[in-house]
């Protein structure tokens, strides 16, 4: 349904100023039509159409949205040059929305309007989805000694609100007479055995009604382990990838303990993870390297944990031995009152209990907690999305708060994730960073292009001229495979070089220009040393771990940790005066402990540049690292979305109840505070 909470932009805007965002656009005609039906209402109110959005009459926003009911208002038409004056009800502009969705036969209109819809209860059922007689049906749980049932009277619809913890606690407490037990025993067997599965893959947090589009890639991929540990097969291979993402370090001894589980049961567990932990755990460990790319590819180590530690060549091993370590910062940026803070006042969404987020300007904050005690939603979906609105007028709704503060200290605000840094094979490192386009440049101006009259456009992929037209300058072609996802094979017109025959008979160097995206970072770092602007983010992506890279490697071959470590070598390269936050959600997923030791210095790289950075993480060497830490909890679903401590790390480390701190306190050599955790 259309929501109204999506239509108005910024409230100081009037309606002049086009602050009702779906009557700005649809073409030139149809904005002068609601003009004109904005101007009539606006003078039968009495409202000043130059004035503010939120200082008009709360009568008139009504009738703007759900029309004048019975009410005539005079509108104004012109035809053949004649006035005409017709007084008729005004149906709103939900209605009209709602109308010209339903009659429209252009998809281009129904995309355009769909950013103003949002899911919305049933107002017959309200949201509950079955009927008033099966809704009747309900059951009680767990009789208390003052006669009371902690659980009393619950529909299914009731039940499949609950988390799966409090879920466990319902069947377990059923209360049945003995002919319903009877008849439910083998069920309600059934059901709590499928439930402790999903909590022991620490996912107890998770209501049972959770739409599987809000999971994260690590949830899904853990409740796919607990149907299979259900399934209680034997003689299987089962192969994960990184199944720790997204844990909390308290949740991951209980998630090793349901791998081993598969593994005694007769099954071969194949496990492709960096968390130290389920290295050691491992009966056997292969490692792959010595390096990244190119430089990788080979079995460096195989065998028991204590084979893998002693070889020399394995990097692995090297921090597995202690040899190499990221250290503890000797100094911490802390708060200072000259920078100030960027805070949200009152954030409820979701499982927030009433949250103050006060995020020190200038420092790097780790957002820390166990998994689902609203890290994702204080920072994504309150603090994000409400500067996104502020910043780029973004139609994405807030989550739930009272107000946002200090955001006048920023001058924009960036997200760092580890999507795809293009969709098409013709994204790669060179076109993201903008290296290409100084590469291009350099070639246009090169004597034999000038005597042919080829300009930069000519080294493009993206423009007809100088690219192979066969492929449109991707060097592969897509087919595609109906049900299956598509496949790439490569251009036999240009062999996979992009170009023409003519735009590749320039040549810098003794290289054309397919020749220069087949290098790699490195050594197009030496290649260009005397272009400064070639060669200097060539070396900023050599800094953080990604020299390996083809300069013209597809973007969407690159892997997750990759693609965002692109993105922050592309923003340490901007010479921007604007204070920018960064937002980083989980950064060390699929990267090594090498690369974690890069992106810590990265991190701290951008926040000496001005910059503010908010991390939301798990990994103990980031948090450790870190300025501020502001950890969540205490514990996941409706037990958590309070702040538990906040602070540097060493004072979350010591805070008590904080399973964080609890870890935290190990890793900076605090151990004598677990005595009394």
């Amino acid at each position: 349904m259309f929501d109204e909470g999506l239509m108005v932009g910024d409230p100081e805007k009037s309606l002049e100023d086009g602050v009702i965002l779906p009557w700005t656009k649809g073409g030139a005609r149809m904005v002068v039509h609601y003009n004109g039906l904005l101007k009539a209402i606006a003078a039968h109110f009495g409202q000043d159409l130059a004035k503010p959005y939120r200082r008009l009459a709360k009568r008139f926003k009504e009738v703007l949205f759900h029309g004048s009911g019975e009410e005539e208002i005079p509108f104004t038409s012109t035809r053949a040059g004649k006035e005409t004056v017709t007084a008729k009800p005004f149906e709103g502009i939900l209605a009209n929305l709602s109308r010209l969705f339903e009659e429209t036969s252009s998809e281009t209109t129904r995309r355009r309007l769909r950013a103003f819809m949002s899911p919305q209860a049933c107002e017959t059922c309200g949201g509950q989805r079955l009927r008033e007689e099966v809704l009747a049906v309900t059951l009680s749980s767990e009789h208390q000694p003052d006669g009371e049932f902690r659980f009393g009277g619950l529909s299914i619809m009731d039940v499949c609100r609950l988390s799966i913890d409090e879920a466990l606690v319902f069947f377990d407490g059923l209360q049945l007479d003995e002919l319903g037990r009877k008849i439910a025993v083998d069920v309600i067997d059934e059901i709590s055995s499928r439930l402790r599965f999903l909590q022991n893959v620490g996912l107890g947090y998770l209501t049972l009604n959770r739409t599987s589009g809000t999971l994260s890639g690590g949830e899904a991929q853990r409740i796919r382990l607990a149907t299979q540990i259900g399934a209680g097969l034997v003689g299987v291979l089962y192969i994960l990838d990184e199944p720790s993402i997204g844990l909390h370090a308290r949740d991951n001894e209980q998630l090793l303990k349901t791998l081993e589980g598969l593994r005694d049961l007769g099954n071969t567990v194949l496990v492709v993870e960096h968390d130290e932990e389920t290295i050691r755990r491992a009966d056997h460990v292969i490692d792959m390297g010595p390096g990244a790319g190119a430089h990788g590819g080979e079995v460096v180590a195989a065998g028991s944990l204590a084979k893998v530690q002693a070889d020399k060549k394995s990097l692995t091993a090297k921090y597995l031995r202690g040899d190499y370590q990221i250290d503890v910062p000797t100094d911490r940026v802390g708060p200072n009152s000259a920078r100030g803070f960027i805070e949200v006042l009152g954030a409820t969404e979701n499982n927030l209990k009433d949250v103050h987020l006060k995020v020190p300007l200038g420092t790097i904050t780790c957002v820390t907690g166990v998994s689902g005690s609203g890290k994702s939603t204080l920072v994504d979906d309150v603090l994000r999305r409400a500067l996104f609105r502020k910043f780029y007028k973004s139609k994405d709704r807030p989550g739930a708060f009272k107000q946002l503060r200090g955001e006048e200290a920023l001058g924009k605000v960036i997200v760092v994730d580890q999507s795809p840094i293009g969709r098409t094979p013709r994204s790669n490192p060179a076109t993201y960073t903008g290296i290409f386009n100084q590469i291009r440049d350099l070639f246009a101006a090169l004597p034999a292009s000038k005597i042919r009259g080829y300009g930069a456009s000519r080294f493009s992929f993206n423009v007809k001229g100088g690219r192979c037209e066969k492929c449109q300058g991707g060097g592969v072609l897509k087919i595609e495979m109906n049900f299956l996802p598509p496949i790439y094979v490569t251009c036999e017109s240009c062999n996979g070089r992009r170009y023409n025959r003519e735009t590749l008979e320039i040549h810098y160097k003794g290289r054309n220009i397919s020749d220069v995206l087949e290098m790699t970072v490195d050594e197009a770092m030496t290649f260009f040393r005397a272009v400064p602007k070639i060669c200097d983010p060539c070396a900023t992506l050599s800094e953080v771990g990604l020299g390996y890279l083809k300069l013209g490697q597809q973007g969407t071959t690159l892997s997750g940790g990759e693609a965002q470590r692109v993105k922050l070598a592309t923003e340490l390269t901007k010479q921007s005066r604007d204070h920018a936050l960064f937002i980083l959600d989980e950064p060390t997923t699929g990267l090594h402990f090498h690369d974690i030791a890069r992106l810590v210095d990265v991190l701290a790289r951008l926040r000496d540049a001005n910059n503010t950075l908010i991390v939301i993480e798990h990994n103990m060497d980031i948090i450790k690292s870190a300025d501020w830490v502001i950890d969540l909890g205490p514990e996941g679903g409706n037990d958590g979305g309070r702040i538990v401590a906040e602070g540097p790390p060493e004072r979350i480390a010591a805070a008590p109840g904080s399973h964080t701190g609890r870890f935290l306190a190990g890793v900076l050599g605090m151990e004598h505070l677990l005595k009394g955790k």
